[in-house]
């Protein structure tokens, strides 16, 4: 199954706010449709939404053509749309990147915009498949254990890319190893993508995983629950402070007082070399009704308003190592993303 697609002139993406309780693949033809299923969380996740602003423009591009009726269409007008869908999201740095890669096809027609979004999508799955085993391989090194115990955060797994994903990747893999212990998933509040997502994706590939409520996730750490915590990322400074699901950083906290490594994995595309640290990364703010109740149930007294980031920051002191599909960073030995060289895709 693949979280978002290209099929017969349209996206097909699925509607990740139904699960667990059902799994219904979207059908999106108009820009606004997007944009409204990117802002509600219909898809989300960093390298997806990569993939769905690629896949955006192509959409844009191709109704652009079909009104010129010959050549392809009013450029500007084309770029005008993409703008308004780069800035859907904010924080996630991987969906403007999207948009802007794909947009450099523009001049060459509908068709070429259409080919460089699919390009970026094989690129995420084939990325996917790397992190899994350079990530896989790095925590053994890093814990000296096999099989291991892992703690996460929000879904990192196939639904926030195209297929298998980032850091629920790499616990993926080492699940086919025969290499997982147990994953430890948290609720991820307030939309809980860990207990609707996460838990659904490692139910599904039959692994071993006990949910962990937010506030525990520390506190279990410095009782030795976990051999190390993996967290994605939304958008990645160049000095490796790392904007990821809210919650990120107590666990980062809790992980250095525990002695257990903290890895960040994410694919090359979310690191934004023109962002030079944390503190320039703009926190989306979700608004009070996400806190304040939820499924359609008020929790909190009515009129009560809430502050809702998002997504915190991780420090790059707090990192052990950053893995993508082409290298390890390894912050805690000095390394830099300015001065590691990039490898080759594995698998």
């Amino acid at each position: 199954m693949r979280t978002i697609d290209w099929v017969d002139g349209a996206i097909e993406l699925v509607d990740q706010t139904l699960l667990p309780h059902r799994l219904e693949m979207r059908r999106v033809t108009q820009l606004p449709d997007l944009i409204n299923d990117i802002q509600r969380l219909a898809v989300r996740g960093a390298p997806a939404l990569g993939v769905a602003g690629a896949l955006g423009v192509a959409l844009i591009a191709a109704d652009a053509q079909r009104a010129a009726g010959d050549g392809v269409g009013d450029l500007d007008e084309v770029r005008r749309q993409a703008t308004l869908l780069r800035e859907a999201r904010p924080t996630a740095v991987n969906l403007s990147w999207g948009v802007d890669r794909a947009l450099t096809a523009l001049n060459e027609g509908a068709d070429a915009v259409l080919a460089e979004a699919l390009t970026i999508r094989d690129e995420d799955i084939a990325a996917c498949v790397s992190m899994g085993l350079i990530g896989a391989e790095l925590t053994k090194e890093l814990t000296g254990k096999d099989p291991v115990r892992v703690m996460t955060i929000c879904n990192t797994g196939g639904l926030a890319t195209v297929e298998r994903g980032t850091a629920l990747g790499v616990i993926q893999t080492l699940f086919e190893q025969g290499s997982l212990e147990e994953a430890f998933p948290l609720e991820t509040r307030p939309l809980l993508q860990g207990a609707r997502l996460t838990a659904w994706e490692l139910q599904r590939m039959g692994a071993p995983f006990r949910l962990v409520a937010d506030s525990a996730g520390p506190f279990l750490l410095s009782r030795g629950i976990a051999d190390a915590v993996f967290i994605g990322a939304d958008r990645i400074a160049a000095n490796g402070d790392s904007a990821n699901k809210i919650g990120s950083f107590s666990l980062a906290l809790a992980a250095r007082h525990a002695g257990v490594p903290f890895i960040v994995v994410a694919p090359e595309s979310t690191i934004d070399m023109s962002t030079a640290g944390g503190a320039d990364i703009e926190i989306e703010d979700r608004g009070s009704a996400e806190v304040t109740g939820f499924g359609g149930t008020r929790t909190a007294p009515e009129g009560t308003e809430a502050v809702n980031p998002a997504f915190d920051v991780t420090p790059h002191e707090l990192i052990t190592a950053i893995v993508t599909e082409r290298r390890v960073i390894l912050l805690q030995a000095g390394q830099t993303l300015r001065d590691t060289p990039l490898g080759e895709l594995r698998g």
